[in-house]
């Protein structure tokens, strides 16, 4: 049995505990004190009920007690529990040695790593069995500290984190007591690599999102990952629209099968409905066998079409029928294929003044315009801009092994001024260079190296083309889409815009904007 003790900070009272079990002849098993808390527990045999309760009532009348209760583990046997559960759980080999190399402690994950039974190296000494670091040499050495090598254990490589246990002394020294090294295979490194490149790639929880328009995004995104309709996420390039479409394929029924992602504006026509839709046997001169194209190979996952405003208006038919039912012909094939994916589509085209110009299939439009995520561009989400910054610069640092530099003030507010053109992909790309130039530990505007921009001009993207004419229809018809949601109504703008009803309801007309092509 097992009693934890309440009772005040008193000399002797410890002694008048034993004294009562002494009476009751019961031998002492454990006895632990925890000042801290005023807790004394003590272990001895199972007694019956009525002895149980004398002992108790006699413990209780002791002067200083203030409550007796049982308790399942005395603290000891709980600590010692977890450590046993824990080395036992944890997937990584745990070897314990001590000041001679001797091994101590060895878990059930290292044992099965160098395919050892515990009787054959327990009390053995590891120096033998190691090659590429000296244990004996590196315990006597003047000052022991931790160290990550690389080696061999019965010819198999590791890397291992070697860590010195240190012991306090009588007068609160530390002396050496021996060593834990944790031991990680190739495949085990192998696996957390592709564990983090896809937390990181692939998760929600990578999308800054400080700002209100990010959160509304990022709320509707995990909203529309839980259902099977075709996803279009449009905005500027550089914004993470790839990013956000793999977050929303993570988070959905479909994380366990593939995401592929197909550029559609680098696929050249005469090959892009084989890559998509594949080929039989007897599509092209010499070829015995067929192809399975991208929508095969994602049975089950999602298929992400990036640009899919680049796509050829043949395409955009076939596009039409596989998204009615899921099922196609491949090329050069007459038997019908079916499959279950899901579409997800980016753009940062507009989509709606396509339709209108009859570059882009209006019942196409309306198909992928059911789930729709509006990127927002960096210059409009402005909180965004420096926790991202700093998620940037702390992840290059990490690369490049060195202390992460800090944002200076005027740096920070440099930043959040900026318009951003390339939006996420810029400010990424600029750190990048600017962390892996840097010579000193703090960040300066200069060292970002962009292209200048004041108030008064602006900022010219270097990738503008077209007239002005073209410039400026860009513009008014992304006003008006932005307002028209909270003016539904040709009468209700043109009030808002100072215009006459004529006039605004020919630009919507002109546009493609209305409540059909617009999330009201």
């Amino acid at each position: 049995m097992r009693l934890e003790i309440q009772c005040q900070n008193r000399l002797g009272l410890a002694q008048e505990v034993l004294n009562i079990l002494v009476g009751y002849q019961l031998d002492l098993r454990g006895i632990e004190v925890d000042p801290s808390l005023n807790r004394m527990y003590v272990s001895f045999p199972t007694v019956n009920f009525e002895k149980f309760q004398e002992l108790m009532a006699k413990i209780r009348r002791i002067a200083g007690v203030e409550d007796v209760k049982t308790t399942a583990f005395l603290p000891s046997e709980r600590e010692h529990n977890e450590l046993t559960t824990l080395l036992k759980t944890l997937p990584d080999g745990l070897i314990a040695i001590d000041i001679k190399a001797n091994v101590t402690v060895i878990n059930d994950a290292a044992l099965e790593a160098l395919s050892v039974a515990q009787q054959d190296i327990q009390g053995q000494s590891l120096q033998g069995m190691v090659r590429g670091f000296n244990f004996q040499r590196w315990l006597e050495s003047d000052e022991v500290l931790a160290q990550t090598r690389r080696f061999e254990i019965h010819g198999k490589r590791f890397i291992a984190d070697i860590l010195p246990v240190m012991v306090p002394d009588e007068t609160g020294h530390e002396i050496l007591a021996g060593a834990v090294i944790n031991l990680k295979s190739e495949s085990r490194l192998g696996q957390h690599m592709v564990a983090f490149k896809k937390g990181d790639q692939e998760s929600f929880n990578t999308l800054q999102a400080n700002s209100n328009l990010m959160r509304k995004v990022v709320r509707e995104a995990k909203k529309m990952a839980q259902l099977d309709a075709p996803i279009l996420i449009m905005g500027e390039t550089g914004t993470g629209k790839e990013l956000l479409a793999r977050a929303c394929h993570a988070a959905g029924s479909r994380a366990a099968k593939p995401f592929l992602a197909v550029n559609c504006a680098s696929l050249p026509d005469n090959v892009a409905e084989s890559e998509l839709f594949g080929y039989g046997s007897h599509a092209f001169a010499g070829s015995t066998e067929g192809k399975k194209g991208i929508f095969e190979q994602a049975n089950g996952g999602s298929v992400f079409l990036d640009e899919v405003g680049e796509m050829s208006t043949q395409l955009q038919t076939k596009l039409i029928r596989f998204l009615q039912d899921g099922s196609f012909r491949r090329v050069a094939d007459e038997n019908e294929v079916k499959v279950d994916v899901r579409v997800i589509c980016t753009t940062q085209k507009d989509l709606p003044g396509m339709v209108q110009e009859g570059r882009f299939r209006e019942d196409l439009f309306y198909r992928l315009n059911v789930l729709t995520l509006t990127l927002p561009p960096l210059r409009e989400r402005k909180q965004d801009v420096v926790p991202l910054a700093e998620f940037f610069i702390a992840r290059f640092a990490a690369r490049l092994g060195r202390k992460v530099p800090r944002l200076t003030e005027s740096c920070s507010q440099f930043l959040q001024q900026y318009p951003w053109p390339g939006n996420v992909r810029q400010l990424e790309n600029a750190l990048y260079r600017a962390v892996t130039l840097l010579d000193g530990y703090e960040l300066e505007k200069d060292h970002l190296q962009l292209p200048s921009y004041t108030s008064d001009f602006g900022y010219l993207e270097q990738d503008f083309d077209g007239t002005l004419d073209e410039a400026v229809k860009r513009f008014e018809a992304n006003l008006l889409r932005k307002l028209y949601p909270a003016y539904p109504s040709s009468r209700q703008l043109a009030k808002k815009l100072g215009l006459s009803h004529t006039a605004v309801a020919n630009k919507l007309r002109d546009y493609g904007i209305n409540r059909k092509t617009v999330k009201i």
